[in-house]
């Protein structure tokens, strides 16, 4: 509970701050998230054992399917729910929390539709942060990967490696890595209809 605090409080400061004064980082953010991704590769590697990797064959690949069709069911509800076109609500959820992938690529058909599906992902993102450290203790931390999509192979990765361990972040990594090459295909796809 009291990394949720941490995690809320420092967005609310980096509000505050960006609100009062907006430096100019350029790329700065993407320079960071590659040192992240290189830091969690490196404890991957430093815990790496042949056998783990044989053990999670069945479960890496059928994970991110799971996920997808997950996904796709939790969108084709919310579309019935809230009325959106089944196409549109399909598309915004096969993009499995990849928020800058799927905007763009929805908002190549309607400005309305790209945004929502840039916002819904970017929602999936942050639930996830929020989230994995208590659903990982009430189900399986595997199955608790799930909850972030494409995005368990970078930006939520240290999140599942902090609470769900070495093991557990190298499922997310194979995970993340599956559902971030189909995400492309499958989004398009279903724009196409």
């Amino acid at each position: 509970m009291r990394f949720i605090a941490l995690v809320l409080s420092s967005l609310v400061l980096g509000i505050l701050v960006g609100h009062i004064y907006a430096p100019d980082f350029g790329n700065l953010y993407e320079i960071m998230l590659y040192i992240l991704i290189l830091t969690i590769g490196i404890d991957l590697g430093m815990n790496f054992r042949l056998g783990e990797v044989k053990r999670l064959g069945k479960t890496a690949l059928m994970l991110p399917l799971g996920t997808m069709l997950g996904s796709l069911l939790g969108a084709f509800l919310a579309s019935l729910l809230l009325g959106i076109g089944l196409k549109w609500g399909l598309a915004i959820g096969a993009g499995c929390g990849w928020y800058s992938l799927t905007g763009p690529l929805i908002g190549q058909y309607s400005a309305v539709y790209g945004t929502l599906g840039f916002l819904a992902n970017l929602t999936r993102e942050i639930f996830t942060v929020l989230g994995y450290p208590v659903v990982s203790r009430r189900i399986s931390k595997e199955l608790a990967v799930s909850m972030g999509g494409a995005t368990t192979m970078d930006t939520t990765l240290p999140i599942i490696n902090k609470f769900g361990g070495s093991d557990v972040a190298l499922v997310a990594f194979v995970h993340g890595f599956i559902l971030t090459a189909i995400v492309p295909f499958i989004v398009p796809f279903i724009l196409q209809f």
